[in-house]
This record gives C-alpha cells, structure tokens and sequence, in this order.
C-alpha cells in the first residue's frame, strides 16, 4: 500500500503559540507610538532612512497579538512583492496567523472587489484585465477603424496616446486641461483625442474589458454609489494600513476615504518630503490635507535616521526646511561623525566628468567597491558625457532610469549621418538615413545602398539614383547634405549642419515627445564642440561598458558589481556608502522646461532632497560653469536655488584645478 506524503500550503508554516515581543525594545519612541497607537486615523510621517517598513511589520503584529481578527486588516502597498515581505516578516514575528491578512497593490484589491460587487455597477464577474500593450492595441485599432490613421497627417503613437488617457484619469483632470499644459503641440488633434476618447470607453464596455486605471475607477465608483457595499466593506476592514500615502493619485486617496465609511482606523505612513512622482498621477496633496480627510487624525514623525551621517543629515534637513509646505520634522542619527558633504564646481562638464571618474577610482582603492557607489541626476541624458569618460577608462557601470546615450533612437540617428561623412562605405549607417525618408522601406534602401557602393563619389551616386517624386526628393537632398557636411573641418560644424537638416525628419518621426529628443541633440552637439577628430569623436560614441574585470584599472571582483548611474527617480528607496549628484545647476536643477508651476519648482526641491538622503557616508554635489544652454541662450553659471548660499559648515566648496596649475600655486 502506499504511503501518503501531505502536500502543506505554500508559505505555511506550523502552528506556534503567540511569541511576546518587546516592542519598547525592538522600536525606537516614534516607531513605538505608530505601533501601538491602535484605534483612529494615524499619520506617520516616515523621514528618509527612519525604518517605515520596519513599523508597518510591527503594527500588522501588534494588532494580530491583540487577537484582532488577521483578515480585518487591510495592507496596501505599491507592489505585491512589498506586502509579501511585510507579512512574511510579520509571521516571523508572531505566528502563521499574519499570513492571513489582506496584502497587496490598489490594483489587486480593486480586482478582488470588482469579481465580488462588480454587478452593482453593470460589471460581469468574468471582465478582463488588459496591461498597457492591451490597451495600446485597442486603441490602434480604434484609430485605424476612425482613420486617424491616413499617412497625410501625423497623429500621436498609441503609446502617446495611452500614456495620455492615463494620466488624465490619475490625475483627474480632463483631457483639454492635461494637453493644454502637458502636450501642447497636440492642440490640433484635442478634438479627434477625445472623440477617440470617447469610443475607447465604449468599446471597453461593449467587451468587459478595463485596464488598470479602471479597476480604481470602478472600484470608486462602486464604492461612492452603493452604501451597501460601501458599508459591508468598511465592517470586513476594520483596519487599513497604506504604505508611501505621498505617492497615491486623488483616486487612492478616494478609495481610503471611502473604505473607511465605519470607521477611522486608518494608518497611512510616507514622507511629504520624498513624494516626486507627480509624472505618474501621484498628489502630493494627500498626505498634506490626511489630517482634514480624517478629523482627528493623531501625527507621529519618525525621525531618527539609521542610513547617514549626522553631516549629511544637517545638509538634507536644510534643504527641505526651505520647502514652501511641509511637515515640521528633523532627521537625526546616532552616526554623528562623518565628512561633510562637499560642493564641487567644475569649469565646464567634461572636469565634471573627470572629477567623477578620478574620485571613483579613488574610494574604489579605500575600499569602497564599486557597487556602494552611485551618479545620481536629474534627467537621463545628464549622464552621457560621464558615459563616454566611464567608457573610456574601462569603469563598468550600470544605468538605472531612461535609455543609455547610444541607445536613443534620435541620438543614433544623426550619429548616422556622421559616421556616413567618416565612412561612406557604413551600410547600417546609411540604411538608418535612408530609412528617415518618405517613401523609402528596406527594399529600395538596400537597392540605393548597392548603387552608392558601385561609385567612387558616394554623394554622387546617390544624386544620380534614378527615383520619382518624394524619393527623388529626399535622395538629392541627403546628397547636399552630406556632400556639405565633408567640407567643414570640425565635428561640431558637422554635426550643427546635420542637426538643420535632421529636425524636420525628427519632427515627423516623433511629432509625440520631439521636444524632449531636441533637448538630447543640443546636448550632444556641447559633446561634439570638445573634439577636432571626428574620428576620435565616433569612437568614442561607439564604447560599450566591459562585462568583466578590468584590468590595469580597477581589481574588480566579478561578486562586486559596477558602478550604478541612476536617475533621482529610479533611486528613490535605495541607499549608496558614496553618492554623486551631478549637473545641481540652475537651469538643468530645476531645468527651465520642467517648471510651469510653484508646484513643479517644490517637487523638483523634493527630489534634490531624495538624492542627497541616499549617501550613507560620503555626498558629493558637483555643477559646471560657464556652460552655455542653447535653447535659452544664456550662460548657466550658478549653483541650484536650492543650495545656493548655504553655509559652508554644511555643504563645503572646493573647486576643481589641472595638475600643472595646482603646482604652479603651490611654489
């Protein structure tokens, strides 16, 4: 006969008798209060560094030992993967009992939900979830079923478009408000836009189909027009933790509300100081107006950070007392000794560049290995000219946020047209040229490829091509081009001629987000203006980050990792022994073009600020002079507002010197 084998539930882990744990020992005075702080509305305002996720474990275990009910708390989180390790961690603490507690995303609840109540609103059970390539494909198709998609006019990508019908719903603002301040090259297809709007919804409904932003809008809805349900919902979850509130949309922040129709007990935990996604929908109104959503609410600061030096913490702290709005917090640690952060002016982006370098290489002998080391900045392309000298000197990184400076499609396109003057005999070059123009698909590129080869003078060749119309067209102007561009010596005159003729094609091809494109070219051609050989210059484009040790550089432990360059954005939750923040200039931090609002120019103080909280020991803010922006037209010379004049016990200048000139001062 045979045996049996019980197959346990997943994660089950055997029954144990509830342990007592010593929450006064186990939690410092703010973490302590959050915890057992048990019934009505509780903000905690979770500095940088100050051990939130570490109280969100204890309270879920505080409130199962005192044999609260595990599935009348309701744990929201940004990610499914987050309230995993919340409960896992909280069932090492207590027992199998907090396996039971309702986890998870917005998205995920508002799914369990909707298969429940659904019906009350019209919604069938069995409705279909459809991810952002989903819905990016129904709205293709209802484009092309409208004829919006005639090649005699350029109409936004499906991409745009979904990215636009998002944000618009996040943000709960309408569509002509989102474009007028957002998107304002599109005002002349607001019209189609909202027609197109309009049969989108419809045919998701005809379908049974939602996207993500529907779960949360039909959640809502569901909740603010059915008592009913409202109130069942309320009884079942009787307590409600959200974690990172400053990064909820009105839409969140609505279901909150509403979730609680019975009750106050709610715990939100976030930082006003950290909320920087704005870009995705994020209000940072919530977390600021909690206290008037939920009368009474008792606030609880977390403040005592276990990540920096108290030196840091004083440079930080400053930055965000400047703030307009805030909560009234002050980051302490018993870490009181460290270097002081330091202010570092470069003449002009390549010193940046090289101060970086030279300063990696020099923590990486002390020690620090690569990985504890991170370039943060405020926009991707800020990185590539560190890029380029990384490359150069054999540093391996990694980029976290945006594309790498070669992979930008606009980017590698008119590097295209420069490799073309270098080469003419570059075939891949030449068939991306040729791929900007009207009418020209792989076939004919191949065929007018060929026919270049066969010539002594490529620019020629191509004159002579035997096409029609807008072929021709194209076909004779790329040849000026071309032939124009080999007269002129330096690599910057070339590439500012092949910009002029590139912008119009740029245009067409991203007439979504060209804007954004045009500001990467201007600033490859401030790269370009540093060579006299384009070949020199084309080589170093082409460098690839190694995959392994470096040798003669670095002794690299392949365990170690490389460098990480990030963008502010993708670091937010991370920590680094050293930190980098580049480009903290006027004008580029906070840019020209992300301000339209008083409410843009404090997200962007807010976002310096997440920088800077992720140096555990060493800060290092660095900003060239004398760099001139084209699209103003002005020199950019100062130091961020949000630094500049801050006392030097805070942040230390120190200005950067060749070699030779610091010895000359020294005799």
């Amino acid at each position: 006969m045979a045996k049996k084998y019980v197959l346990k539930k997943s994660g089950a882990s055997p029954p144990q008798s509830p342990s007592e744990i010593d929450y006064q020992r186990e939690l410092n005075k703010g973490q302590h209060q959050a915890v057992t702080t048990i019934d009505g509305p509780l903000l905690v305002i979770a500095g940088a560094g100050t051990g939130k996720t570490r109280t969100l474990v204890y309270r879920v275990a505080r409130l199962v030992e005192m044999r609260v009910d595990p599935r009348s708390i309701l744990l929201l989180t940004f990610t499914r993967r987050a309230a995993e390790e919340m409960l896992r961690r909280a069932s090492l603490l207590m027992d199998n009992r907090c396996e039971k507690v309702a986890g998870g995303t917005f998205h995920s609840f508002a799914n369990i939900v909707l298969r429940q109540y659904g019906r009350n609103i019209a919604l069938p059970a069995a409705f279909t979830i459809m991810d952002r390539p989903d819905n990016e494909d129904v709205i293709k198709h209802i484009r092309t079923e409208m004829g919006l998609n005639s090649k005699e006019r350029r109409f936004p990508r499906k991409q745009t478009i979904a990215e636009i019908y998002s944000m618009a719903i996040n943000k709960q603002w309408n569509l002509s408000q989102l474009i007028e301040r957002d998107y304002p090259h599109l005002n002349n297809s607001l019209e189609d836009l909202l027609r197109l709007y309009e049969r989108y919804v419809e045919y998701k409904k005809e379908r049974a189909l939602l996207d993500y932003d529907d779960l949360l809008i039909q959640l809502k809805d569901l909740l603010a027009g059915h008592e009913e349900v409202r109130c069942s919902l309320s009884e079942r979850y009787r307590y409600i933790l959200v974690d990172e509130y400053q990064d909820t949309n009105r839409l969140q922040a609505q279901i909150i509300r509403l979730l609680a129709a019975t009750h106050d007990n709610v715990m939100v935990v976030g930082d006003d100081a950290q909320s920087i996604y704005s870009f995705r929908g994020a209000n940072f109104r919530n977390i600021m107006d909690f206290p008037k959503d939920f009368p009474g609410t008792r606030l609880i600061f977390l403040e005592e950070n276990y990540r920096s030096t108290q030196p840091i913490l004083n440079l930080t702290n400053e930055i965000i007392h400047r703030a307009k709005e805030r909560y009234e917090k002050n980051l302490f640690t018993r870490k009181g000794h460290g270097d002081s952060p330091l202010l570092v002016q470069a003449e002009n982006e390549q010193m940046q560049s090289r101060f970086v370098r030279q300063k990696v290489l020099e923590l990486r002998e002390e020690g620090v290995p690569l990985w504890e080391i991170a370039v943060l900045f405020r926009s991707s392309f800020h990185s590539f000219d560190l890029e380029i000298e990384l490359g150069r000197c054999d540093i391996p990184f990694v980029k976290r946020g945006g594309f790498k400076f070669m992979e930008s499609a606009h980017v590698k396109d008119l590097l295209a047209h420069l490799r073309i003057s270098s080469n003419p005999q570059d075939s891949v070059s030449w068939g991306r040229a040729l791929s900007l123009l009207d009418g020209v698909g792989p076939q004919l590129s191949q065929k007018v490829i060929h026919w270049v080869h066969e010539g002594s003078v490529p620019w020629e060749r191509l004159r002579s091509y035997k096409a029609k119309g807008k072929v021709a067209l194209g076909l004779r102007t790329l040849a000026q081009v071309l032939e124009a561009s080999s007269e002129r010596a330096r690599p910057a005159e070339q590439a500012q001629y092949f910009m002029q003729y590139y912008l119009p094609l740029l245009k067409r091809k991203y007439s979504d987000d060209y804007p954004k494109r045009i500001r990467d070219l201007e600033h490859l051609l401030e790269i370009t203006e540093r060579y006299r050989s384009l070949e020199r210059l084309l080589s170093d484009m082409a460098l690839e980050p190694p995959t392994d040790s470096v040798d003669g550089v670095l002794a690299v432990d392949p365990d170690e990792g490389p460098l990480v360059l990030s963008t502010i954005h993708s670091a937010k939750g991370l920590e680094w022994h050293s930190v980098f923040i580049i480009w903290a200039l006027e004008g580029r931090f906070p840019s020209f073009y992300n301000i339209h609002t008083e409410e843009d120019l404090e997200e962007e103080r807010r976002l310096l600020y997440v920088a800077a909280t992720r140096a555990k020991e060493n800060l290092f803010i660095t900003y060239p002079i004398n760099f001139f922006d084209r699209s103003s037209g002005a020199v950019l010379s100062r130091p961020s507002q949000f630094i500049d004049g801050l006392p030097e016990k805070l942040l230390e200048p120190v200005y950067l010197a060749e070699e030779e000139e610091y010895e000359d001062w020294e005799m």
